[in-house]
């Protein structure tokens, strides 16, 4: 405001003229107080513009390194999980003499007996499979059925003797898994208790309160629907022993679909084993070291064909578990006189010995995964009371007793966990002798 001074002196106002000076210097005043204001507005916003671009330039280079380390971080993690994989793929994956392609989408490879994955066991080093032990007394063995059940094997396809027809693991199947450690694993929780755990839900027979040596059981085949991927319905015959605790013993065989664990919806053959309730001991099929397969026909672990269908054909498999007197080895057979192959019996603690109940019966995961009771099937999909033909069932069922004796089942008792989801019950004829039939549809207006 000096240059306004400058300008416009004036004495003391006398007159009109000096009023005229006043309203002169005060216009002119508030002229440049406006042009001031106008340039100091003009600069803030320039310089805010400026230091906005100065702090976004900045921000989206933070960013953009951040984005760029963690893209590098994923990418050597995932690498690094590649490398985890394949290293186990190396492990389980044994050199083959034959390669088969089956119809399903399966690899069967023909692996040297001696060089299957049981054999990376320590205790097992540089041995051979064993001879055949003695059967149970009792057992019959009319009506063999033909091992070519499943699908590698139907156009006359085989392993060479001396091999074994082991299913290939791929990469996908492991990235299936929740981990690499997980891989062939069940969740825990797999055996039937006094409640159901883990979304673990059964539909079983059983017999307990004795020393038992062996079980034995026809099976129909069926391929119930499960709703997804993390899911499964399977029907074995589960040989168990120890407490319900950590130190559960189980030795287990049937059919079970699994999308997860083969990345499809066929009913599978599978075995399973565990020494400390499903934690850190055993796995599904070959995919650990553990059972000893002696047979060159039979792939545990590959589709089974044909199954059962809703008022038609039923298509059902005989499975026998026994411990052999002679070394305490449990032996598995399939149909009436196929040998698969044994457990050792040192994978084992209580069941070193014997077991002390027998389960045979169904098995589904319900995730729960859209708020409700999953809508995976259990056998069938149909309810007990449906009878044959319609409902899933388990015939001629039998346990070994201490004499290596097959008997009939002393005080068979049946539980459902759910039984407006899974039901099953139990009766006993002349031609299939003690029998159960059992499993459901799941999610339905009494199981919501």
């Amino acid at each position: 405001m000096d240059l306004v001074r400058d300008v416009f002196s004036c004495t003391k106002p006398k007159s009109s003229t000096s009023h005229f000076c006043f309203v002169v210097e005060t216009k002119l005043q508030h002229k440049c107080e406006k042009e001031t204001h106008t340039y100091f507005t003009s600069t803030t916003i320039i310089s805010i513009l400026l230091h906005f671009l100065l702090v976004a330039s900045f921000v989206s280079s933070v960013y953009s390194l951040e984005f760029s380390a963690n893209q590098s971080f994923l990418l050597e993690e995932e690498v690094q999980k590649l490398k985890i994989v394949r290293t186990h793929l190396q492990n389980i994956n044994k050199p083959s003499v034959k390669t088969i392609h089956s119809p399903d989408g399966d690899i069967i490879d023909c692996v040297l007996s001696h060089h299957q994955l049981a054999f990376d066991h320590p205790l097992l080093k540089d041995q051979k499979p064993l001879d055949p032990p003695e059967r149970p007394k009792g057992h019959n063995k009319l009506g063999v059925l033909s091992e070519n059940f499943q699908l590698w094997s139907l156009y006359g396809e085989s392993c060479p003797e001396g091999t074994i027809p082991i299913k290939r693991t791929i990469e996908e199947d492991i990235l299936r898994a929740s981990s690499v450690n997980r891989f062939g694993r069940k969740l825990t929780s797999g055996v039937r208790r006094d409640t159901s755990s883990n979304g673990h839900e059964h539909a079983v027979g059983y017999v307990s309160g004795d020393e038992y040596y062996g079980a034995k059981a026809s099976i129909n085949v069926w391929a119930p629907i499960v709703e997804n991927q993390y899911e499964f319905s399977l029907s074995q015959m589960w040989v168990i022993s120890g407490s319900f605790g950590e130190d559960l013993n189980t030795i287990e065989a049937g059919w079970q679909v699994s999308p997860e664990l083969y990345g499809d919806t066929y009913p599978r053959f599978f075995t399973y084993w565990t020494s400390d309730a499903y934690q850190a001991t055993g796995c599904y099929n070959l995919l650990c070291s553990g059972f000893v397969q002696t047979n060159n026909k039979i792939a545990i672990g590959a589709a089974i064909s044909p199954t059962s269908s809703y008022d038609g054909g039923q298509f059902d498999i005989s499975l026998l578990i026994w411990k052999d007197p002679k070394h305490g080895n449990w032996w598995l057979e399939f149909g009436s006189g196929i040998l698969v192959g044994y457990w050792p019996s040192f994978l084992f603690t209580h069941l070193g010995d014997h077991a002390s109940m027998i389960q045979f019966g169904g098995e589904i995961v319900n995730s729960m995964s859209i708020g409700s009771h999953t809508s995976t099937q259990m056998g069938s999909g149909h309810f007990s009371k449906e009878g044959f033909a319609k409902a899933s069932y388990f015939r001629n069922m039998q346990v070994v007793d201490w004499d290596n004796n097959l008997i009939s089942l002393p005080n068979l008792k049946v539980l459902a966990d759910y039984p407006n989801c899974y039901d099953i019950q139990e009766g006993v004829n002349n031609v299939w002798g003690n029998y159960i039939y059992y499993g459901g549809p799941g999610r339905n207006v009494k199981c919501p």
